[in-house]
């Protein structure tokens, strides 16, 4: 018998029936913060409450899940065991909750969307034209930015998800889920000195003339660097710009195939083959982020879906009408993730 019960299995159920959502979430705030003191100011509670909260907590599961023998209060290796499981626990209450409220209000009364300059614009107005006619009482709002630009639109409230794919590294506060795969080449222009090279292009030579990046207008990506190859680079804020300069012989650098494929056929643009490619090539993941507190409700989740359909032909796992427009000699080899030029 344990605790009055004639077997643990009774015992152990009855105690996560006492276990409250207030207590998970007074266990992670002093984990996070590191004492008492801080987690009362982060949950605007006294000292005195959490500290009697998590004594209750620990009662209720039979261990020790702080050691308070020092001048702060250390997980024990319990709790730090625990404490992952608390939050995954807390995590799916937030979103089960956030996802009952959605329900209870039906279809947003706006819809606003912020999408990745990388992501093919075509995909994205053909799913425009289908959300017109499937939700025509609810307006639609569409940003259009580059890198650490389209987190902070999600971040700040200004857009109910957005698509990223340029920025690797997500806030904890944001979930994500993967939409699909770019595929991202290497270009320049047909007048271009590089353009004249055979064969595969040695790194040497990409270091004597002028890389073309893209530059992130927030801190989000300070002080890192993406597939910059060439201690010679000009920096442009937009997708655009660096396109029209790369189309005028002013570079050469990444682009997204989805928005060069025109200018591949028609050669106004040249596919390069760099030294270092991966035969079979590593694509650019493309995904769906939201705050964790505020999934996208049935409008934005029927527009995600169009979104996905709509951009199947831009999939990089799908790509083979471009395979055979490298500009120079050799077999044709898909470039790596790494040559997706941008900075900062």
């Amino acid at each position: 018998m344990i605790n009055g019960f004639e077997d643990p299995f009774s015992w152990i159920l009855n105690m996560l029936d006492a276990l409250s959502l207030d207590q998970l979430r007074t266990f992670v705030a002093a984990a996070d913060e590191g004492n008492f003191s801080a987690a009362g100011r982060r949950l605007r509670r006294s000292q005195s409450v959490i500290s009697q909260t998590i004594m209750t907590f620990e009662a209720l599961l039979g261990i020790a899940l702080f050691e308070r023998s020092g001048r702060y209060p250390r997980l024990t290796s319990a709790g730090q065991s625990l404490l992952l499981d608390a939050k995954a626990i807390l995590g799916h209450v937030d979103s089960f909750k956030a996802r009952a409220k959605g329900i209870s209000t039906g279809v947003e009364p706006e819809l606003s969307v912020v999408i990745d300059v990388m992501f093919p614009l075509r995909a994205v107005t053909h799913a425009a034209r289908a959300f017109s006619t499937a939700f025509p009482a609810v307006p639609l709002r569409i940003f259009v930015e580059a890198l650490g630009a389209v987190l902070d639109q999600v971040v700040n409230g200004n857009a109910s998800f957005g698509i990223i794919g340029s920025l690797p590294d997500a806030p904890d506060d944001i979930r994500t889920e993967p939409l699909l795969s770019m595929l991202m080449v290497m270009v320049a222009s047909p007048q271009h000195p590089l353009a004249s090279i055979r064969g595969v292009i040695p790194q040497v030579e990409l270091a004597k003339h002028t890389q073309l990046i893209l530059t992130d207008r927030t801190a989000r990506s300070e002080g890192r660097t993406f597939g910059i190859m060439s201690p010679n680079v000009w920096k442009l804020g937009d997708l655009g710009a660096k396109h029209f300069f790369l189309l005028d012989g002013l570079g050469w650098g990444a682009m997204p195939m989805a928005a060069v494929e025109d200018d591949l056929a028609a050669h106004r643009l040249v596919r390069l083959r760099i030294e270092h490619d991966e035969p079979a090539g590593v694509s650019l993941p493309i995904s769906v982020a939201f705050l964790k507190t505020a999934p996208p409700g049935p409008a934005g989740r029927w527009f995600i879906d169009k979104l996905q359909v709509c951009s199947r032909g831009h999939d990089m796992s799908k790509d083979t009408k471009n395979q055979n427009l490298y500009h120079n000699a050799g077999t044709p080899t898909r470039p790596s993730l790494q040559p997706m030029d941008s900075i900062e």
